[in-house]
């Protein structure tokens, strides 16, 4: 089977392969014989109620520095594809929101891999909340006197913008820690949104685990240890990848949301867990895939591709 597949990224030329998921999905579609389409969010619009974008061909190759060749943009309907991949970094803005409406005028004539509907109503920090015993201790607020009052309550906290990622914005505040009112005041002035406040969980010093599940089923898992001094594990703050296995719990938290991400049509997911706790599902553009390969994992972006073309 041969397929038309458009993937909606940042420009390649501005990813780093040797950890980019997006980048293995690509190459293991190109071993495949799929044809391949590069643009950028910008360049999706609607004309006369159908959808369409300036694409390149694009063809990859796993070369630090040489990593891809683009050819002559043209403007196509997205109706001509088999799939896109909905691939760009959040953040997670209007811009991010409005090409998931544009998307769904197209889905599932064209399977667009995330469900672009249940991205947008599923931000990883919001739709975790869908199971609360599986999940740490969570306030969702903006309103200082409730933070203080549930820093008051569990002791060390974790505080996150409600749409960062990648680790940007997150802050470990102790039960004395005198920065909380200058860092609410600082959160209020950057952000519209609420907070996101979590009890921290000592155990993130072993690792906080990146669990990766294709079409509702647990693939492979990769540990995130983070940097002495460093509360964050992403491994572009320092933090260091290790392969591991999956404990009795992880299996349970997996089962448990393992049904909710089929019936939404979320393909490629990735879920964060320390010690016994969910802290996220990441369904907007997952990462974890050349780290589980390169430790002897399952060739994930194989099950990803194997998944879409049944549904195609």
């Amino acid at each position: 089977m041969s397929l038309k597949v458009a993937v909606q990224m940042d420009h390649i030329s501005t990813i780093q392969i040797g950890g980019d998921s997006t980048f293995a999905m690509l190459l293991e579609a190109s071993k495949r014989g799929h044809s391949l389409f590069h643009y950028e969010p910008d360049q999706l619009m609607m004309l006369d109620g159908k959808v369409k974008a300036r694409m390149a061909p694009l063809t990859v190759q796993d070369v630090e520095g040489d990593h891809f060749t683009l050819g002559s943009e043209e403007m196509l309907e997205l109706t001509d594809m088999d799939s896109v991949l909905l691939r760009q970094d959040p953040p997670f803005d209007m811009n991010y929101i409005t090409t998931t409406h544009l998307l769904e005028r197209v889905h599932p004539q064209t399977l667009v891999v995330n469900d672009p509907a249940h991205v947008r109503n599923a931000p990883e920090k919001i739709f975790v909340t869908e199971f609360p015993d599986l999940m740490p201790k969570t306030l969702i607020s903006r309103n200082g006197d409730d933070i203080r009052a549930f820093r008051e309550e569990v002791g060390d906290i974790i505080l996150k913008p409600l749409y960062g990622n990648g680790g940007a914005g997150v802050f470990r505040l102790t039960s004395d820690d005198q920065n909380l009112a200058s860092l609410l005041e600082m959160f209020e002035q950057m952000f519209p949104e609420p907070f996101m406040v979590q009890q921290y969980l000592p155990d993130v010093r072993a690792g906080d685990k990146r669990i990766i599940l294709v079409d509702g089923v647990a693939v492979g898992a990769i540990n995130r240890v983070p940097a002495e001094g460093e509360a964050r594990s992403n491994m572009h703050v320092g933090g260091r990848a290790e392969a591991i296995g999956m404990t009795a719990r992880e299996h349970e938290i997996c089962e448990r949301i393992g049904p909710a991400l089929k019936e939404r049509g979320f393909i490629f997911v990735g879920i964060d867990v320390i010690g016994d706790y969910m802290t996220e599902i990441n369904v907007t553009s997952p990462t974890g895939i050349r780290e589980v390969k390169k430790f002897g994992g399952a060739d994930i972006a194989a099950l990803i591709w194997d998944a879409i073309e049944a549904k195609v």
